[in-house]
């Protein structure tokens, strides 16, 4: 797990912990590289949160890690911050692993996305082989190049995108492990490879 300051890593890995998954958390890219599978989590805003993996040397890791074929999973911030840009406080460059956009939330009931919503699978898909119940906090969200490139979705004033993989980069915009079975399966079956 990528321990860059800016994510909820004391819930994510108790349930890590809960599910019998060993991990490490750690900000050093040395130890990284040895990992698997990757998670990128993240709670915040995307500039102070993209700063921050530039700080610490992360951003070229990442971008080296995601070319080399091995899994990377972002959770809620982490699943935008794989993608170009963001119009959150401004415009900012994300690590442009998928084409996209992070757009504001418009047409909704509140600006913040915030408790459960149904996830509906697109199509067959490993991760993510049923709809389920996934809890959402956010105000931002995901608008891709290829459409073709989002698993699943839910309805928030409009359809948006809540599960997004392009080969071996996998996002969520939701908190599995705030979902209840439903989120941990999805991690389960992460951690297994099965996707």
């Amino acid at each position: 797990m990528v321990n860059y300051g800016v994510g909820n890593v004391g819930s994510l890995g108790n349930v890590l912990d809960y599910l019998g998954l060993s991990f490490v958390l750690s900000a050093d890219p040395v130890e990284l590289a040895r990992c698997d599978h990757l998670i990128l989590p993240g709670v915040g805003a995307f500039a102070p949160a993209m700063e921050r993996l530039d700080q610490s040397e992360l951003t070229t890791f990442l971008r080296v890690w995601a070319a080399s074929g091995q899994p990377l999973l972002g959770i809620c911030l982490g699943m935008q911050l794989l993608l170009s840009d963001s119009e959150e406080g401004g415009h900012h460059t994300g690590l442009d692993l998928i084409g996209g956009q992070v757009k504001k939330i418009r047409g909704a009931p509140r600006d913040v996305h915030m408790g459960w919503n149904q996830v509906v699978p697109l199509g067959p898909d490993k991760l993510i082989p049923e709809q389920g119940y996934g809890y959402f906090v956010h105000s931002y969200h995901c608008v891709l190049d290829d459409p073709q490139a989002i698993v699943a979705s839910t309805v928030y004033g409009a359809s948006i995108a809540a599960v997004i993989r392009q080969g071996n980069l996998l996002g969520i915009q939701f908190h599995p492990e705030k979902s209840q079975t439903y989120g941990l399966d999805i991690l389960m079956r992460f951690a297994r490879g099965e996707f």
